[in-house]
């Protein structure tokens, strides 16, 4: 590229040339254009691009790399420094920077050992060699073909979910999904949607952001209140029916049925949110998917985040026929589909078992873990019980009611154990039991023994009035 749209100069200032080029550079690095690690272009090229000698440019990045603006490394050329590098930022799924520590327990931490290099590589492959140039066209909004025909027999064989091919929708994730269905329940005059309570927080920022009004509605041992939803009077509901987040419950069959009534008397959109249905640990049958009782009402969303990785950004619903058409209106008007190739590659590692394969040793991974985790909770906290189905990446850990959750937090902390409390995710913590939602399986086997060791030791340094005795 030429440089002379940032890096311009005049022979009309009084300014020096090169006190003007050097004041440009540093400008640009100042406002964050030019990135630390920028490769800038030779002394002769920008010379050349902004038509000044060449003379005028080395003193000029002299000048730079001595005040540290600049870096000259044999054989890489000038760069910009990486020291300047900006302080990362936090995201919209995460709470800030996390101080370092040795046992990380927080929930959705990534496994990139877990991923599987070679069957997503060999699937990548084939795609490409099968590819026709039209495949390399923009896709179809809802999706290539090939992947919702795959995802359609998945998505049956696996959940059991009733849909078609054509009523499969490709997402970059969850969030995209939610934020589509957001946009068009809205425009359908709904402004409230129900959201258990406890959720995720990020979520329920989300659908703040997104213009719907959030309305708690409680969880207990069985799932999402149903007679506590119908009084709200809303429209639609998110929920998490097979492994609910965060405290890992799992819907009983008659909140299922009075929930599908429910959104039958009323009209009422349910949005299914499966987003660990891969990972289902129980020794017995994972339950079917909710959607499975009304498909007509029923939102069905999953996603590869947890099976595969969160980098892919790749989920899929599953969609009424009634939605279907304004789900596909909006999603044209914010992008044009998914990434194509990656599309072709995941159908092929459906289509080929290399899937499935993957998740049998995702599963005896992450049963190993949570067995090791329950055992050191029954060994380490005492009083302590993991509630809730065994399945995911997360346990929900309620502890004894008199126990003061925000101190143990801060405590295990100090002894190198980064794990969040369960009040964090309630709309009104202050009236929340005490928990932590442990993550576990992004450390080693006997880090989960460690960990929890030290989280006991935690324990136990709290004052007699803040250990409780009995879970509430």
């Amino acid at each position: 590229m030429t440089w002379h749209a940032l890096i311009d100069v005049s022979r009309e200032s009084e300014e020096p040339l090169t006190a003007q080029i050097e004041g440009r550079i540093r400008g640009e690095i100042s406002a964050g254009v030019l990135h630390p690690g920028t490769r800038l272009p030779s002394s002769r090229q920008l010379a050349e691009d902004v038509g000044v000698s060449r003379s005028v440019v080395v003193e000029a990045y002299g000048r730079l790399i001595a005040e540290g603006y600049l870096e000259a490394v044999q054989g890489s050329g000038t760069r910009v420094a990486e020291h300047l590098t900006a302080p990362a930022r936090p995201t919209l799924l995460d709470d800030g920077l996390a101080p370092p520590v040795r046992w990380d327990l927080r929930t959705g931490t990534p496994q990139v050992a877990g991923f599987p290099h070679r069957e997503w590589l060999a699937s990548y492959q084939r795609a490409l060699q099968s590819v026709d140039p039209g495949d390399l066209d923009y896709p179809p909004v809802s999706g290539a073909e090939g992947l919702r025909e795959e995802l359609a027999r998945y998505l049956g064989r696996a959940r059991g979910v009733l849909t078609t091919p054509g009523q499969v929708m490709v997402v970059s994730g969850f969030a995209q999904a939610l934020g589509l269905l957001c946009t068009v329940l809205s425009g359908s005059g709904i402004d409230r949607i129900a959201m258990e309570d406890p959720c995720h927080h990020r979520q329920r920022q989300f659908i703040r952001e997104v213009g719907l009004r959030p309305v708690p509605v409680p969880v207990d041992d069985e799932g999402i209140d149903v007679e506590a939803l119908a009084a709200t009077g809303v429209r639609a509901v998110l929920v998490t029916p097979a492994h609910q987040f965060p405290t890992g419950v799992t819907l009983s069959p008659s909140r299922r049925e009075a929930l599908v009534r429910w959104a039958r008397d009323t009209g009422a959109w349910v949005i299914e949110d499966d987003y660990d249905g891969d990972l289902w640990l129980e020794r017995g049958a994972r339950p079917l998917a909710l959607q499975r009782l009304a498909p007509e009402r029923v939102v069905y969303g999953g996603t590869a985040s947890k099976s595969l990785a969160p980098g892919l950004r790749f989920g899929w619903l599953a969609v009424p026929a009634r939605l279907l058409a304004a789900l596909e209106r909006t999603r044209s008007r914010r992008d044009l589909g998914s990434d194509v190739l990656t599309q072709l590659a995941f159908a092929e590692l459906l289509r080929s078992g290399y899937f499935d394969r993957h998740l049998r040793f995702r599963r005896a991974h992450c049963r190993v873990r949570r067995e090791c985790l329950e055992q050191s909770v029954r060994r380490f906290l005492p009083g302590a019980r993991i509630i809730g189905s065994a399945a995911g990446l997360h346990a929900y850990v309620r502890l004894p009611h008199r126990v003061d959750e925000t101190a143990l937090v801060g405590r295990a902390l100090e002894r190198s154990v980064l794990v969040p409390g369960g009040r964090r995710y309630h709309a009104r913590p202050e009236r929340a039991a005490p928990a932590l939602v442990v993550g576990y399986t992004a450390v080693p086997r006997t880090g989960i023994a460690e960990a929890v060791s030290e989280l006991g030791a935690a324990y136990a340094r709290l004052p007699a009035a803040g250990r409780g005795e009995r879970c509430a």
